[in-house]
């Protein structure tokens, strides 16, 4: 039987790579005989960088540069074959990189992401991936931008979500002349638009700390942000994602937008592995309505579906949600939290706890009578 083994990073507590080697063991375990592919995937979130250096090569290189509270933080950047340079937000920007009593994204700030990006130039980079997901903040990437020699006359250095609505002018003009020689790409770990009941303030500002107040605050900067830059890109699937980073990179940098599942899928073959394998095991740390809106979970059911291959998750926990994932054509899932009792024992022995699951799913499977 030949396995593939394809999870995203679980957030905040394993990577890709080490989640995919760890459900390998259970495979192994359940059925010792079989051909393991391990595929580890990245949604632009966390993890992405990785998962691309495991899939085509390539280096980790690190930078200390201004985290999310304008504070130092050692972030780390990714270096492919071609002159490629895989950013991933989330290291300098990510939500674990705030404690918990201080996340509130009107406070937080995208500049040390720009500061990975000059890192990128000074290499020599002539294509530059940007990893969108996992953020502390909705700054629009004014910080980011502003990183990169961008000016926002009524902001602050570096600008945070609560400079949006003060903005009185956004200047170009000084922007690094070497982001016109190099193709900039975002991958987008969700389709949201900028602004309204998708957006990057009402459905994802609460995650990180946000108030109501406070998201009415940042819708409200983010709609004087498009307005001074370009109000028709504020609808662009993927505009909203990491905190309207997405917005920002395409109006002010140059970037285009892509699904970052997509791309990924692309770059590490996965189709053509799913056309090859006769289970496909799949995973993330969570599994709601967010799933079905460019997640890997949810990326990896259509892409199961269209192989004609089962496909099962392991997941940290299931929320709202989780249902529709399941109508979408997941055949099944194996929650860490379940197995292991509490959140904080799943936690704590994350790897060996996707082993017990992998096992538990193989030999579910092998148990079921065939099909037709």
């Amino acid at each position: 039987m030949k396995v593939l083994v394809a999870p995203d990073s679980f957030k905040g507590s394993l990577s890709a790579v080490r989640a995919a080697r760890a459900m390998a063991r259970g495979v192994l375990q359940a059925c010792p005989g079989a051909d393991v592919d391990l595929c580890p995937l990245g949604d632009g979130g966390e993890g992405t960088t990785e998962a691309l250096i495991h899939g085509g090569g390539g280096e980790i290189r690190r930078a200390r540069v201004t985290g999310p509270l304008a504070r130092p933080v050692d972030a780390t950047w990714g270096w492919l074959p071609g002159q490629v340079a895989v950013v991933e937000m989330a290291s300098a920007a990510g939500l674990p990189l705030v404690p918990e009593g201080q996340r509130n994204p009107l406070g937080t700030t995208t500049f040390g992401v720009g500061e990975l990006v000059r890192q990128a130039l000074d290499a020599g980079a002539r294509i530059i991936l940007m990893g969108l997901g996992g953020s502390a903040t909705t700054d629009g990437g004014s910080g980011l931008a502003q990183a990169l020699g961008v000016t926002f006359e009524g902001g602050s250095t570096p600008m945070t979500g609560a400079d949006l609505r003060a903005l009185r002018r956004v200047d170009l003009g000084m922007r690094d002349p070497r982001l016109e020689a190099v193709t900039v790409t975002a991958l987008c770990d969700v389709d949201a638009p900028l602004l309204g009941p998708r957006g990057a303030a009402r459905v994802y500002s609460p995650q990180k700390g946000a108030s109501p107040a406070d998201v009415d605050e940042l819708e409200r900067g983010l709609a004087r942000l498009a307005e001074l830059v370009d109000p028709r890109a504020a609808a662009l699937d993927g505009a909203g994602a990491a905190g309207g980073m997405g917005f920002g990179l395409c109006t002010l940098i140059g970037a285009s937008l892509v699904s970052g599942t997509d791309f990924v899928f692309d770059r590490v073959g996965l189709r053509r592995r799913l056309g090859v394998c006769d289970l496909a095991l799949t995973g993330e740390g969570r599994l709601d309505q967010q799933s079905l809106s460019g997640k890997v979970v949810g990326s990896m059911v259509r892409e199961a579906q269209r192989a004609g291959v089962p496909v099962r998750a392991i997941i940290g926990s299931a929320g709202p949600g989780a249902e529709r994932v399941m109508a979408a054509g997941l055949d099944g899932y194996q929650d860490l939290v379940s197995l292991a009792g509490s959140v904080e024992a799943a936690q704590h022995e994350v790897e060996q706890w996707l082993t017990v699951a992998a096992d538990r799913t193989v030999r579910g499977f092998l148990a079921e009578p065939p099909s037709g």
